[in-house]
């Protein structure tokens, strides 16, 4: 109960900040790391951001690529418009990087097996881009950091587990240690090199330590992470072990503990181990982890260390209610660690200081006021790459860093990116939806994938998508509010029971206070092509299946949006069936009261790439408006276009036979309202409302955080 009160304060300080024009994070530019491949190199090779670093003047970043094996470099002079300064190879796996200067310091993991693990420390001249050094570290390094005055280099010897070995428990040798390394002038004193042993210290696998992160505050103390041992141990720079402490566990109430299809805040997990990865010192007495997990913890929170080994401040399951209330829940995760918060940094911006949480499974970033240790408030929430791996924070330059590892290149999905944040005196721009203030049964309520959308007087509609094939619902959404606010939920059923066999992309009213919600089908998964009478309960009273007519031509890509013109609902077919011309999809008329059939063909680009469908239909006065988009994503996205048609051409012809083409005129191109948050152009434009004044409101898919950033855009595009 004590974490839900904390949750609640801290979404309440972060619904006001979104609505103040006080100084705010925004993200101003996003950087896919395929650029920094010089000319004539393959492109689709697979590429990454992991851990990220800022040379002094904060004008360059330096971010590890393990699967290019290379250091890559960003010109950050003009943060807005950051520009590639090209990869440095580095002859074996980075898996660290940290700066003091032009210099810095890398991790470089060598090792040939589990059981002969070796590694090595280099030392790289940013500006010259040459290896000026090298250390060999006796094991293989996970974490780097630099001592604030340049003195020495503290890394973590972590000497990883095989996971397929002994049911992945810890407790193979060899063990892993702290490594500590004099240096001075941009160099590493390799015969200083020392050995600090970690044996014997944790509860668990004491004979197998594995060091995750480091960190050195200014007194030159190293804090270290113990991740699967649950362990933390404060070591100074004389290699002297000044203290050490389990982790420690919270006990979970309130959370999503089983994969099932459906977002259900009603699990417990007693003395669950917080298992910290990242670590990062808050000042020179305390220090915050973000508890990941790993073998067999993770609480899905963050928790502020006195470094005599208290707890100031543990955040238990606030950080996932926020999270979840922002549309960045992973359902999929739920069985394992939920949002995982992995990634850890701090700064202090003008007079604040702060912690950044990165939670790698959600994508997202949230940012606290610390300025009370014992009571830290969640001020933002931040949308960054998929998978979020290290954070660097620029305060000289009111910038924040993010570096996401994901690289979907492989199943044709969005690159790597590096983010970049201003902290700026101006409004905060995410979330654009949020479902804060709202609960079920005393829990938050989750959303995402939301597809279909329709106005109903001064509110919006929408329905979520098959990704929640076991709580299938229609949102209630508030677009007067900043950010906009899902104000109500109501769950569709069959019997009493969460519907089954839905895959719901339309949704419009039926005039009588129910819906009409049209569901694209799978005939290969037994998901039935249908239209769906739905009642203000959401029970459903009628089915409607597809006439032999359709279902002879039937293909996977059926019916994406659905609206209402007196007795007649008109459904967009997302793509070519069996009959259509090339290029044409139909736009499918139904009569409610003769249940008559019929069709209109619409003449769709020819994609260059991929493919390109309709994914929205709405009417309003003499025309209607249709989404066409294709799956394309980042750089390569070129369409995302609203189109109207004249209804006067809206005449349904027979099933089976020549469809009239019906005419189109292009209103919008929605490309740059989805680059004017600074992210990558996401994929899924699949909603569109108009509001009684002719106001027209956009919102995107998020695939329910599956291999996605998790982020939904939900905006305005003025009147149509």
């Amino acid at each position: 109960m004590t974490f839900r009160v904390t949750a609640l304060t801290s979404l309440l300080a972060l619904s006001a900040g979104m609505a103040s024009a006080e100084m705010n994070f925004n993200r101003i530019a996003s950087f896919p790391t395929p650029l920094n491949m010089a000319e004539g190199e393959d492109r689709s090779r697979t590429t990454s951001a992991e851990i990220i670093a800022a040379t002094e003047d904060g004008m360059t970043l330096a971010y590890t690529d393990s699967p290019l094996e290379a250091l890559g470099l960003i010109d950050i002079t003009e943060p807005a418009n950051p520009q590639p300064l090209g990869n440095i190879a580095l002859g074996g796996e980075p898996t660290s990087v940290g700066i003091v200067g032009q210099t810095a310091f890398v991790g470089l993991n060598t090792s040939e097996s589990y059981t002969d693990p070796s590694g090595k420390l280099l030392v790289i001249d940013i500006a010259t881009r040459e290896i000026t050094g090298e250390c060999d570290l006796g094991g293989q390094p996970d974490s780097v950091a630099v001592a604030k005055d340049g003195s020495f280099v503290a890394v973590a010897i972590e000497n990883e587990r095989d996971e397929d070995l002994g049911d992945g428990r810890v407790g193979q040798m060899p063990a892993g240690d702290l490594v500590l390394v004099g240096a001075a002038d941009g160099a590493a004193d390799c015969a200083s090199l020392q050995h600090v042993a970690l044996t014997g210290l944790a509860e668990i696998a004491p004979e197998d330590p594995e060091p995750e992160f480091v960190d050195i505050n200014g007194q030159g103390e190293v804090i270290v992470t113990l991740q699967e041992n649950n362990h933390l141990v404060v070591v100074s720079k004389e290699g002297e072990i000044l203290n050490h402490f389990s982790a420690g566990a919270v006990d979970l109430e309130g959370i999503d503990v089983d994969e099932e299809g459906a977002l259900t805040f009603n699990a417990a997990q007693e003395g669950r181990k917080r298992e910290p990865d990242a670590v990062k010192w808050i000042d020179d007495d305390h220090f915050a982890i973000a508890n990941e997990g790993d073998m067999d913890g993770g609480s899905r929170g963050w928790t502020i260390f006195n470094k005599d080994g208290s707890v100031a401040y543990e955040a238990g399951v606030s950080f996932e209610y926020a999270v979840i209330e922002a549309g960045h829940y992973p359902e999929k995760r739920s069985g394992n660690k939920g949002v995982e918060p992995e990634s850890i940094e701090t700064g202090t911006f003008g007079d604040t200081p702060m912690v950044f949480v990165g939670a790698e499974r959600s994508s997202i970033v949230g940012v606290y006021d610390v300025s009370d240790l014992s009571a830290p408030v969640l001020t933002q929430l931040l949308p960054s790459g998929i998978g979020p791996e290290g954070y660097v924070a620029i305060p000289e330059r009111n910038l924040l860093i993010s570096a996401n590892e994901e690289d979907l290149v492989e199943d044709g999905g969005v690159r790597a990116h590096v983010m970049i944040f201003e902290y700026q005196e101006a409004p905060a721009r995410y979330p654009m939806l949020t479902s804060a203030g709202l609960s079920e049964d005393g829990k938050p309520v989750g959303w995402g994938a939301n597809s279909g959308m329709v106005a109903d007087g001064d509110h919006i509609w929408a329905v979520n998508d098959s990704f929640y094939a076991m709580q299938p619902s229609i949102f209630k959404i508030d677009p007067s509010q900043t950010p906009a606010k899902i104000v109500d939920v109501i769950r569709v059923t069959r019997g009493g029971q969460p519907a089954q066999k839905l895959d719901m992309e339309g949704i419009t009213l039926d005039g009588e206070g129910g819906f009409w919600i049209a569901s694209e089908g799978r005939t290969d998964r037994v998901v039935p092509h249908a239209l769906y009478h739905v009642n203000a309960e959401g029970e459903i009273e009628d089915e409607v299946g597809l006439p032999s007519e359709l279902m002879a031509v039937e293909r996977r890509f059926g019916f994406e949006g659905i609206t209402k013109v007196g007795n007649t609902l008109w459904m967009a077919v997302q793509r070519e069936w069996g009959d259509d011309p090339e290029n044409h999809v139909k736009l499918v008329a139904y009569n409610i009261e003769t249940g008559d059939w019929g069709a209109v063909a619409y003449e769709k680009a020819a994609p260059e790439t991929g493919w390109v469908g309709l994914s929205e239909i709405v009417a309003r006065g003499d025309s209607f408006y249709v989404i066409e988009r294709d799956n394309q994503i980042g750089a390569e996205a070129v369409t995302k276009k609203i189109y109207r048609i004249p209804a006067a051409e809206m005449v349904p012809a027979p099933l089976g036979g020549e469809l009239p083409v019906v005419s189109k005129e292009e209103v919008r191109d929605l490309i740059p309202d989805l680059k004017a948050t600074g992210g990558y152009v996401l994929d899924k434009v699949e909603g569109l409302a108009i509001m009684e004044d002719g106001t027209a409101w956009v919102s995107t898919d998020n695939d329910g955080v599956d291999d996605h950033s998790g982020e939904t855009m939900f905006f305005t595009i003025g009147k149509l």
